[in-house]
């Protein structure tokens, strides 16, 4: 009775997927099965729950005030730490448990916590990829993006992420189990119910993943025409300005790097919700629809390893534009005095 009294569905021909097999809370795992993803979703969880805490922490350490690129760094880690801390406890438990222990309400807000927070990492390299674009495009606009701008970008991304993530709890959609049985998502088999279902799915699909996914491919496919295109423009430029440059191309492929494999990770899972959506029953096997799942949940723990990686590399191009600046002013004095 409880099943029924949580689920509602307009179209009298359709029954949701959760209840075909009779309790959809169970899994459809085998115990084994659900113990390696337990273990593979405990230890991205560590690493990614460490790692972005760390470069929350080491940002917000620095007593000199935030850059732009520094605060939407510091945003994306805040999302990758949330999905990390409120989520990955709920299926590592269940795994085990080889069910989902926590009912409708706790499915509802696992459900709202993993997409508001994957909704708001992309839409948070979203803006990060527009930055970028502007700087290396369009330097007159470019120039003037200040940090006040940044702040207004970050509640613009809170806001967005809130205003979709809370959509299926007012009414419009809904959260559902996954068809493993231990993990909740989107219900994306509402497109079969009724029209309101396919309006929220297609909804879903275009703001929140073919938008601002275009938005990311279209910014780093014309920043690399642009560089291709002013290889030769730049070469005449004084040492300040070509290293200036050289920072700023860093810092765009740094972010290039983190959305690709943001992307990576989350492509095949909408792939195969889109097919869950719009397919017949049971169009994708279980077993199959578990690892894009599990991949899409690894999406959190890359950008620390990829901020480590490249920090040293931006660190010794930071000190090399400095000496280069010093070398070049004091090599300025002598011209100066004649």
């Amino acid at each position: 009775m409880a099943v029924m009294e949580n689920a509602t569905w307009p179209h009298p021909s359709y029954l949701p997927h959760y209840l075909l097999r009779g309790d959809p809370f169970a899994s459809r795992l085998s115990r084994e099965a659900d113990v390696v993803a337990a273990l593979y979703v405990c230890i991205i969880g560590i690493m990614s729950a460490t790692g972005n805490g760390y470069v929350i922490y080491m940002t917000m350490k620095r007593k000199t005030k935030l850059k732009p690129p520094e605060l939407m760094t510091v945003n994306l880690a805040i999302f990758d730490f949330g999905i990390s801390v409120t989520g990955k406890p709920f299926f590592i438990v269940s795994s085990l448990s080889h069910r989902w222990l926590f009912g409708w309400e706790g499915c509802r807000f696992y459900g709202w916590a993993g997409f508001f927070f994957g909704c708001g990492s992309l839409i948070t390299m979203t803006v990060v990829s527009l930055d970028r674009y502007l700087k290396i495009c369009h330097l007159r606009y470019g120039a003037w993006l200040k940090r006040h701008h940044a702040f207004l970008c970050l509640a613009f991304v809170w806001v967005y992420a809130a205003f979709w993530a809370t959509m299926p709890l007012v009414g419009w959609g809904n959260y559902a189990p996954e068809p493993f049985g231990t993990s909740c998502t989107l219900d994306w088999w509402l497109a079969q119910a009724s029209v309101s279902g396919q309006s929220f799915v297609m909804a879903i699909l275009f703001f929140c993943l073919i938008l601002p996914a275009g938005m990311i491919v279209f910014s780093y496919v014309m920043i690399i025409f642009k560089v291709k295109s002013s290889a030769k423009e730049i070469s005449h430029y004084d040492a300040r300005i070509k290293n200036s440059h050289t920072l700023e191309m860093k810092l765009t492929k740094v972010a290039m790097v983190i959305c690709t494999g943001f992307l990576i990770a989350w492509i095949p899972y909408a792939v195969v919700s889109v097919v869950s959506a719009f397919g017949e029953p049971d169009s994708v096997p279980i077993p199959v629809s578990v690892v894009p799942t599990l991949l899409a949940k690894s999406s959190a723990m890359y950008n620390p390893i990829i901020y480590q990686l490249v920090d040293l590399k931006i660190s010794a191009s930071c000190f090399k534009v400095m000496k280069k600046q010093r070398h070049f002013r004091k090599s300025s004095w002598p011209h100066l005095e004649h």
